[in-house]
């Protein structure tokens, strides 16, 4: 069966990655995903949380959300705190970033990184984890002291994959996401070591055959994404980097 917008099953979306698209943040990066468009900014704090005083650790963290009209109707915006899946997706990103950073390495320092979707058709966190470390190592550079590349150990990106209509597909926009039989997302190093993998029937059980055709597909879209990721840090003068 075709997909909505006639790519192959394991071809991801078309992907940019532009750096330093605000003006005030130490690192920030416009990610877009198809139709998926993350805003990620990365400002830094010389303090850490309470219960890391002391300790001579940095601390990386995240916070996410959707403007109201980056969805087919108007959502409400969260204006009492983040809902429940908000919650979930910066916990998320923040796992992310941190399984990669060496802390010891930034000081006592905090990068808080904010993930706001302007624009949803399905793999937001995904795309919040994936523009997010561009934008993390870019404020590491700019924090005296700090070297990103003695701090980031490795890159770390994260990509949707699930089954639609009997299929194992990449990076699922909304129309597929929406009617997936399974639905995965999953985070992995450029070194293809897993940090997290979140799958879910949607509609019925799936066997082990099924989940290693997943995730497969998953570690080669990350591996293109990471190629991605490493072009946009090397590079000097360019600020917007496609896939």
């Amino acid at each position: 069966m075709a997909r909505p917008d006639g790519r192959a099953p394991d071809q991801l979306r078309p992907i940019t990655v532009t750096r330093d698209f605000l003006r005030h943040p130490e690192g920030s990066v416009l990610v877009e995903f198809g139709d998926t468009k993350v805003i990620c900014t990365a400002t830094t704090e010389d303090k850490v949380p309470s219960f890391l005083k002391g300790q001579g650790l940095g601390w990386v963290t995240a916070e996410y959300g959707m403007l109201p009209r980056s969805t087919n109707t108007r959502m409400t915006r969260e204006n009492r705190g983040p809902s429940g899946r908000s919650q979930e997706i910066q916990r998320l990103v923040g796992r992310a970033l941190r399984a990669v950073a060496d802390r010891a390495k930034m000081g006592e320092r905090t990068v808080w990184l904010d993930c706001d979707v302007i624009q949803a058709d399905g793999g937001t966190r995904t795309a919040a984890i994936t523009g997010g470390f561009v934008a993390l190592a870019d404020a590491l550079g700019r924090m005296p002291g700090v070297s990103p590349t003695a701090v980031l150990r490795d890159c770390v990106a994260a990509i949707s994959v699930g089954i639609v209509a009997g299929e194992p597909r990449l990076d699922l926009n909304y129309i597929e996401d929406s009617s997936a039989e399974v639905d995965m997302n999953v985070v992995m190093t450029g070194g293809g070591e897993f940090v997290e993998v979140q799958g879910t029937a949607e509609q019925a059980p799936f066997g082990r055959p099924r989940l290693d055709e997943m995730l497969a597909l998953a570690a080669l879209g990350i591996r293109r994404l990471v190629e991605l990721q490493r072009r946009a840090l090397a590079a000097r003068d360019e600020r917007s980097f496609r896939l």
